[in-house]
């Protein structure tokens, strides 16, 4: 009875066994306080001349200890390690002499000149790493001397090298006939289940927006459409997860919007417009073997301070107005929706603030989450109602999960509006500009 009346009873979906399906791209601006304390302890034993236990300090410092990203051999005074970063697997070692890491790009089982004259070109734009053939393997390797083997140089050098190969190997391939993909056995398939929902949500949102799109006068409403088509661009980055051919297509999509070019939003738009229907034309059997996991050990963008989300969230405020004021409420989630996955989408974000993203699209999207076997009742879009308790209650867990690292973050609730979906997501936005991510 008295569970009934304080609500002990009811069990939050976030305590509930959820499938265990990550979102969003990895961020490693997620360091535990402890982690954080892994990065010092290195820096003081390199300082001390002990390079071998801060060596063992550094990678602690990298590891995700949820996604097993790191894997460390070591006996005394030499060792092996690798560190996973998406389709590429950095395999190193050290010992009295020095540390070396190396990653397989692809294979070219003959040489080919166009393809040794790229490398060429994009060596001069590496400061640590370098570009190397052995044998028929097109590989980038990083050394260090043990005794310069300091974690900044570490770091910087390996993720480098990491997030070049990641980013390169799938480019390559698609470009130069000449090469072969290998080197991804480590690549985390998925059920034929999951895909099934995630190539159906995706296929459903672009239609639902392209044909919302059409309805609407493409000079008056090309701000709007705009944020339709970069929501979405924004939304299926988030949600889908797509890597390699298709990611690189999204990527594109959302690059002629940002390129700098002489040209209106509305050409902007045009050709948005052409990308996503490209995407909508394609199959199962083009869409399924671009949806599986990966680990990582670096974020492919960069931190940033926590104005820049707040500047982006101000001027979507700015901007909803008129679209609220004047009933064009898709348009307005879309706006406020674009303010976060933007964000999530450009930098590397706080996880405190990623699992607001995360609740955020799970109160927006609730069919597709319980599509992939989620418990997420906190918002009933056919009857308009919020579970106030479960969505105050997760966000409450994230609060608590990082008080010891963000000792000021405060999210407060009693601020939130809940008389419809659009007051909801901008109240909740404005709340996100109020967090204090200061460590002291």
């Amino acid at each position: 009875m008295f569970d009934k009346l304080f609500g002990r009873g009811k069990k939050s979906p976030d305590q509930a066994l959820q499938p265990d399906i990550p979102f969003g791209r990895y961020s490693d601006n997620n360091k535990t306080v402890e982690k954080v304390r892994r990065w010092t302890e290195a820096d003081d034993l390199f300082k001390q001349q002990s390079y071998y236990d801060s060596i063992a300090a550094f990678f602690d410092y990298l590891a995700d200890d949820k996604v097993g990203n790191v894997i460390l051999n070591r006996n005394n005074d030499r060792g092996t390690f690798q560190l996973y970063q998406g389709s590429k697997i950095v395999r190193g070692e050290f010992d009295r002499e020095g540390l070396k890491a190396e990653i397989t790009l692809a294979r070219m089982p003959q040489a080919s000149i166009p393809v040794m004259r790229r490398l060429l070109d994009m060596n001069f734009n590496l400061y640590y790493s370098r570009f190397a053939l052995d044998n028929d393997r097109l590989c980038m390797r990083f050394d260090s001397d043990i005794s310069a083997a300091n974690p900044n140089r570490l770091y910087y050098g390996l993720k480098e090298m990491a997030i070049k190969a990641d980013k390169l190997d799938d480019l390559l391939v698609q470009e130069f006939a000449a090469l072969q993909t290998i080197d991804t056995e480590h690549i985390i398939g998925i059920p034929d289940t999951e895909k099934e929902v995630k190539y159906h949500f995706m296929l459903t949102w672009i239609k639902e927006t392209l044909d919302y799109a059409a309805t609407l006068e493409a000079d008056k409403f090309a701000g709007g459409i705009a944020y339709l088509l970069l929501a979405l661009a924004f939304r299926i980055d988030f949600l889908i997860c797509p890597d390699g051919k298709l990611l690189i297509e999204l990527e594109k999509i959302v690059e002629i919007y940002f390129r700098k070019e002489e040209k209106s939003t509305e050409e902007r738009n045009k050709g948005m417009i052409e990308g996503f229907k490209k995407l909508l034309s394609k199959t199962k059997e083009e869409v399924y073997p671009y949806l599986f996991r990966l680990k990582h050990t670096f974020s492919m963008v960069l931190p940033q301070h926590h104005t820049t989300v707040v500047d982006a969230i101000n001027k979507a405020a700015q901007n909803v107005i008129w679209y609220r004021d004047n009933d064009y409420t898709l348009i307005g989630n879309n706006v406020m929706e674009y303010a976060l996955t933007f964000s999530q989408y450009s930098y590397s974000l706080p996880k405190p603030l990623s699992d607001l993203v995360l609740l955020y699209m799970q109160i927006n999207y609730r069919s597709y989450f319980e599509g992939l076997g989620f418990s997420v009742p906190y918002y009933d879009a056919q009857s308009g109602q919020f579970d106030r308790e479960r969505i105050n209650e997760r966000i409450m867990q994230i609060m608590e999960t990082w008080q010891a690292k963000y000792p000021h973050l405060v999210f407060n609730v009693d601020r939130l509006q809940f008389q419809s979906l659009l007051l909801f997501n901008s109240s909740f936005n404005t709340e996100i500009t109020t967090l204090n991510f200061d460590a002291n």
